[in-house]
């Protein structure tokens, strides 16, 4: 891809002044869009080699931080903010692949769980020395930026009920 000899985003910004108000809030949002798409496809394809996806790589993330390596579909699906049909996707192609089984919760027979495998986990490891090596795909930011980014998108979280 060629780079443009102009920015695209800031050239929205001044055609949207032009007609509307709200040029800040449109030029973040779409820099912090433009920015999603960027790192999530650096991320992927990082994570390409190892069979997996950032959605992917999040779920088994989230059953190794689980106390049991375990976790309903349901509370990984909330836990990760998708929706139910996308966590079950989720869990059957890491099942295929054999980073997870998938499994009849105990307790409730309506629940289904997932178990992170000794496959899953050692693939967590690797992947995840990966994606710190790439800095998460933000090298171009230093730890203050990183944080300072942190900070400023937390309330936008809060406020839409994140947290």
């Amino acid at each position: 891809m060629s780079r443009l000899p102009f920015d695209p985003i800031d050239e929205a910004a001044r055609q949207w002044g032009e007609r509307w108000d709200g040029v800040p809030a449109m030029h973040a949002v779409t820099s912090l869009m433009r920015v999603q798409q960027l790192v999530i496809g650096r991320l992927d394809a990082i994570l390409r080699p190892h069979g997996l996806t950032f959605a992917r790589y999040e779920a088994l993330v989230l059953l190794v931080f689980s106390s049991r390596g375990s976790l309903p579909l349901g509370k990984m699906g909330e836990r990760l903010q998708v929706h139910p049909t996308s966590i079950t996707s989720i869990a059957r192609r890491l099942e295929a692949d054999g980073l997870v089984s998938r499994r009849p919760h105990p307790d409730d027979g309506r629940a289904v769980l997932a178990e992170i495998t000794d496959a899953g986990r050692a693939l967590v490891e690797v992947a995840t020395s990966d994606l710190v090596g790439a800095d998460f795909a933000l090298g171009a930011l230093s730890d203050d930026d990183l944080a300072t980014l942190s900070r400023l998108l937390a309330p936008v979280r809060h406020a839409a009920g994140d947290f």
